[in-house]
């Protein structure tokens, strides 16, 4: 598409992002999705008539096809699976039936949300609606004693999210009983976000959940919203183990939007042939900085954009670069930026809400807590600081603008990874192909066996409750009778322990208690970060960003689960390095070629952070590198691998010499493009190269799930290995480097430092596994 099509008589906020020298070369393409008209539906007869007059007075006049169908179905019985566009009005699907059950008096809700902003968002909506009938309450972590009480007693409608089910409401069940019996309807919104080990997590509790209800005498009606997704609902009925209606067809309307993917220039002096070192490695400038950029320009033309961000730094750092690109440009506007991540305290998270659907934040540089369904109004533009890790995410995120039906503009700003990079100049594996189906596997035993203890102490499982968790549970039974945790008797298996079984289970995968963030000289508590993360984000000497303060931090004790900072200005940022072992506990599953095999099994890993680098900020440049000394932390997971004879390295001209980095560097492009057939995140998942690994004897590339017992990923990769591994070939054969660069073998969280690597060598060794596998031409290669 010609971007001068792109100019009209009113500046577009597309046009606005183009209108700056220079920065049309940096669109490698646009695609745009035109305006559809809505098709509109009667309201179902059974509908109460307060929450029609309700509906009507908030200015809906008449519903969506869609939400009708949803709604009739669930009425009638059908649990349902509703997956169409964002701001489609799924919401509507579920309201009717809940406010309808709540108004005659009839049923009450649950409403499940894998946020807490996403389930106050909804409190918010039905609170609008002034309907004296409807009592419902928020049920989450931050809900004061008393409310909590008051939601059990009296509530019809409960909003609240797994954790909360699982760890309250499940073992407590006896003291929602009066609820639980007249339980008729249970959402479960934003269902395409449950997948890997959290959405197998998610579908025991909701196993559990259902086996609850039916000892309460009631048999409630499953509704499930969902973004599209492929195969909705396959998906629904392997998180509910029930048989489940879909509706797809949106009947809502949509403005123009177009998308647009956008690839970060090199940094002067790093582009290939402007270096006077031969060696040196091209360097583009960081997705996050194009995106401070990108938001501070849409702000300062009052254009309402969200900049969605991988890690909670980034957020935090696009916010940062923002208001200070404005504090030059636009003073006034400065405040209306802020950034919204996890980790916030319950009252801040609260605020930015608050102001965001009021309209005093003008710009927001968030993490995907927003993405989930979060009704924010009025967005004009989307800014997507690399590939958010699935097309359903992505169009999730691109979605948020344009919800007002004018036209809008989403950007996606690749990062120098190999996925991003191979995305932007390959847009038809971006548009032109589904949305993934949900990859999750409630029979890992890691997830099934704290869930079936959990069961037990809730209500002592029997045989006839078995084939609700599936086929492995006898097995997993047995494991956790041998292990102590359950009794086994005559009538069925008990809880023998006094500690609570629901936290055997960390439905997050988080690693357990989360470490608090606090200011040493105060006492005062910042935020928290996930136990899994702790050791590489707040380590001893750590730059810890909060709403745009810069902290350093002085000690982490995993004792006391706290990491205590200091208030700090410095110049640098910094990255942890660790060491990764792993062994092969056993190959399920194993294909051989002819000097190639290719299996999937359970590994254990090994993996301890030792030091981190200190790097001088806009450079990159390393200053300094510290050791640390924390423990090493242990991981039995499912991994993806595969190995190749001397013969195989011969045909390929791999020396023994050269070897290493081609190992090395074939494991890095791997990791970074497994998320183009899994969905996954590259921070699911890890890897482990070494030129004679002493399980298999060979050469071997480990691809592993970062997840106890597995996520599924792995599983993927193996059953779509030709795609994977010719993707990751092609990836780096277009690569215009010469040596190797963010974009093809570099990897930002190498323990190693990214040394050694060899990028030539490792497109000769995948070429040449390509060709022995699948029997393709391999490229014309020229050796260095």
């Amino acid at each position: 598409m010609s971007l001068a099509a792109l100019d009209a008589p009113v500046e577009s906020p597309t046009a606005r992002l183009l209108r700056q020298p220079r920065r049309a070369e940096r669109v490698t393409h646009v695609e745009r999705l035109p305006p559809r008209n809505g098709t509109v539906a009667d309201w179902p007869s059974w509908v109460a008539p307060a929450v029609l007059s309700a509906l009507r007075a908030r200015g809906i006049a008449a519903p969506w096809s869609h939400q009708v169908e949803a709604a009739d179905l669930a009425w009638s019985g059908q649990s349902v699976v509703l997956s169409t566009g964002t701001a489609s009005g799924k919401s509507l699907g579920y309201l009717l039936p809940g406010l309808t059950l709540a108004c005659n008096g009839s049923g009450t809700t649950l409403y499940l949300a894998p946020t807490k902003a996403l389930a106050a968002d909804q409190a918010r909506a039905i609170g609008a609606l002034g309907l004296t009938e409807v009592r419902a309450a928020m049920y989450d972590g931050d809900t004061p004693t008393e409310e909590r009480d008051w939601a059990r007693r009296h509530a019809d409608v409960v909003l609240t999210n797994p954790d909360m089910l699982h760890h309250a409401m499940l073992p407590g069940h006896a003291r929602w009983a009066a609820y639980l019996k007249r339980l008729s309807l249970v959402v479960v919104d934003e269902c395409h976000g449950y997948r890997g080990v959290f959405g197998s997590h998610v579908a025991m509790v909701l196993r559990r959940l259902r086996r609850i209800a039916e000892h309460y005498g009631a048999d409630p009606v499953f509704v499930l919203a969902s973004a599209t997704v492929s195969e909705p609902a396959l998906m629904a009925r392997r998180l509910l183990a029930l048989p489940v209606a879909e509706v797809t067809q949106d009947g809502s309307p949509r403005g123009a939007l177009d998308v647009v993917l956008w690839e970060p220039p090199l940094l002067p002096g790093s582009a290939p042939g402007e270096s006077a070192d031969a060696a040196a490695v091209p360097v583009r400038r960081t997705a996050t900085a194009e995106a401070s950029d990108l938001l501070a320009d849409l702000v300062s033309a009052e254009i309402r954009t969200v900049a969605f961000v991988r890690s909670r730094r980034g957020a935090e750092s696009v916010a940062l670069g923002a208001r200070r690109a404005l504090a030059e440009s636009a003073p006034a506007l400065v405040g209306r930026v802020a950034a919204y991540r996890a980790g916030y305290l319950a009252e801040e998270r609260r605020a930015l809400e608050r102001a965001l659907h009021s309209g005093r934040l003008l710009g927001l540089a968030t993490t995907n807590a927003l993405e989930l369904g979060v009704d924010v109004s009025g967005l004009d533009a989307v800014l997507m600081a690399g590939w958010p890790g699935s097309r359903t995410s992505m169009w999730q995120q691109a979605g948020r603008a344009g919800r007002t039906g004018g036209d809008a503009v989403a950007v996606l700003i690749a990062r120098d990874d190999p996925l991003d990079t191979y995305l932007v100049h390959h847009p038809e594996a971006v548009f032109g192909q589904p949305v993934e189906a949900a990859v999750l596997d409630p029979d890992n035993p890691c997830v099934l066996g704290p869930h079936l203890a959990a069961a037990a102490a809730e209500i002592p499982l029997t045989e006839a409750d078995l084939p609700l968790f599936g086929p492995a549970a006898p097995a997993v039974l047995d494991d956790l009778v041998a292990a102590g945790l359950l009794r086994r008797r005559t009538a069925g298996w008990y809880w023998t322990r006094r500690e609570r079984a629901s936290d055997l289970a960390d439905i997050r995968g988080s690693g357990g208690v989360p470490i608090g963030i606090c200011e040493g000289a105060t006492g005062r508590l910042l935020g928290t970060v996930d136990a899994n993360a702790a050791h590489g984000a707040v380590h001893d000497g750590a730059v810890y960003l909060h709403q745009g303060e810069t902290y350093v931090v002085d000690r982490l004790d995993l004792d006391d689960r706290v990491a205590l900072v200091s208030a700090a200005t410095v110049d640098y940022t910094t990255h942890a390095r660790d060491l990764t072992e792993i062994s092969v506990v056993s190959a399920e599953q194993v294909t051989r070629f002819d000097g190639v095999t290719l299996a999937l099994g359970t590994v254990d890993v090994t993996h301890q952070v030792v030091s981190y680098l200190r790097r001088r900020l806009g450079s990159g440049e390393v200053i300094g590198e510290e050791p640390l000394d924390l423990p090493i932390r242990e991981l039995r997971t499912k991994a993806v691998w595969w190995t190749v004879t001397d013969d195989v390295l011969s045909a390929a001209g791999i020396t023994a010499a050269d070897l290493p980095g081609a190992a090395h560097a074939a494991e890095h492009a791997s990791i970074g493009l497994l998320p183009l057939v899994a969905t996954c995140d590259r921070g699911d998942i890890g890897g482990v190269s070494t030129a004679l690994h002493p399980d298999t004897g060979l050469a071997t590339v480990f691809v592993y799930d970062g997840h106890p017992g597995g996520a599924g990923f792995a599983a993927r990769g193996f059953a779509a290995a030709r795609q994977w591994l010719v993707a990751t070939r092609d990836a780096i054969a277009a690569c215009e480097c010469e040596s190797g660069c963010p974009s093809c073998v570099h990897s930002p969280k190498c323990g190693n430092g990214n040394e050694p690597l060899d990028k030539a060598a490792a497109l000769r060794l995948l070429s040449t596994v390509a060709g022995v596998c699948w029997a393709e031409p391999t490229l014309d290669l020229v050796a260095d």
